[in-house]
């Protein structure tokens, strides 16, 4: 079987392009791929996501319908910076109705705020890319819903997120990385990892480690990644300073896995979510890490026997606090936990199951 296979490649900076680069890997094996050709042949795959790098494979998506895979189960904010003001207006009237036009016209207006603000979240605007798809494939329950309300009538297929190992790891440089940041063995060193946005709640996060330090001084946090925006870069920078914190930006692929070696514990919070399945936190549980995580029906799959799940609401502050001190004060917890987390993703994650799941739907 020949499939062409439309997506954003490693090296470029994209989860998405991650994403790609094991898949095809394994997918290969299975049938004949073309990766981004010119012109499309045999089964047709697209990978969409929130970033101008699928700004071309959106078109040729709508241009030749396929299997379509939505990485974020939002892509307003694509649309922000694809579309000018008439476009964007238009396509949101598509999407909801002439009566939301108002509506349409004061969130363009305001689209600074479109990073953190729920509004924008509230409205994915999928309803083009989805309804025009032969099938669309998404990695859990919440991107589905999100779908069906938009497509009413599309065939969905819901296939996990894939996680392969594919970094190697040093344990001298394990070593010397948490001896750098001056972390002593019995010291517990939660990460967050990924471009740092408001939505990943960065600033509750550096407040309850703050307060959990102040319990337990041999916490530290790991702050890994570029600025997701220019009002976050400031705050980063700030936190930065503050006792206990390491401050890193973006980190090449071949170092990442050891920086997530180096930690205990992961923090990946998503607020407002885009219904999305985080590769970061795939890819921490699959290395045996307990990671915290809003709960969601994005995280609902996750065993609680390997992550805790923070509610989003008044109490998430004070509820990560007692979890990171818990987790600082429990070595046996955190490593029982990352047992549980590798087995979860070995069997519901592997790149093998994952890669034959998309084999079952191009031959369905």
């Amino acid at each position: 079987m020949k499939v062409s296979y439309y997506s954003p490649m490693p090296p470029a900076m994209s989860g998405v392009a991650d994403y790609s680069g094991w898949l095809v890997k394994r997918l290969g094996q299975l049938v004949e791929l073309e990766i981004n050709p010119q012109t499309s042949i045999g089964r047709v795959i697209y990978h969409i996501g929130n970033n101008p790098l699928h700004r071309d494979i959106y078109h040729t998506a709508l241009a030749r319908p396929g299997i379509v895979v939505i990485h974020d189960a939002v892509l307003h904010h694509f649309y922000l910076g694809l579309l000018d003001e008439s476009s964007y207006l238009e396509e949101f009237v598509y999407n909801y109705g002439e009566w939301t036009r108002g509506l349409a016209t004061n969130l363009w207006k305001n689209r600074s705020r479109s990073g953190a603000d729920a509004d924008y979240f509230d409205f994915p605007m999928l309803r083009r890319i989805t309804e025009n798809a032969e099938c669309v494939v998404v990695h859990n329950k919440a991107a589905a819903e999100i779908v069906r309300e938009h497509s009413p009538n599309a065939r969905i297929e819901e296939i996990p997120h894939l996680y392969e190992p594919s970094g190697s790891l040093d344990g001298v440089v394990v070593e010397r990385l948490r001896a750098g940041w001056g972390a002593m063995p019995s010291s517990c060193v939660f990460g967050v990892f990924g471009h740092l946005r408001e939505a990943k709640r960065i600033n509750v996060v550096m407040r309850a480690f703050e307060r959990a330090r102040k319990v337990n001084p041999k916490m530290f946090l790991l702050l890994a990644g570029s600025a997701g925006s220019l009002d976050i870069g400031p705050a980063l920078d700030r936190w930065g300073n503050r006792p206990g914190v390491v401050r890193l930006g973006h980190t090449a692929e071949k170092d990442f896995f050891n920086l997530c070696e180096a930690v205990d514990v992961g923090i990946n919070l998503r607020y407002p979510s885009a219904g999305e399945t985080s590769g970061i936190t795939i890819r921490l549980l699959g290395m045996g890490k307990p990671v915290v995580v809003s709960e969601g029906p994005e995280n609902s799959t996750f065993p609680d026997s390997a992550c805790l799940k923070l509610p989003v609401d008044a109490s998430e502050e004070a509820l990560l606090t007692e979890y990171m001190i818990y987790l600082a004060a429990n070595p046996s917890k955190r490593h029982a936990m990352g047992r549980m987390a590798t087995s979860h993703i070995a069997e519901f994650h592997s790149l093998a199951v994952v890669a034959q799941r998309y084999f079952e739907v191009l031959v369905s």
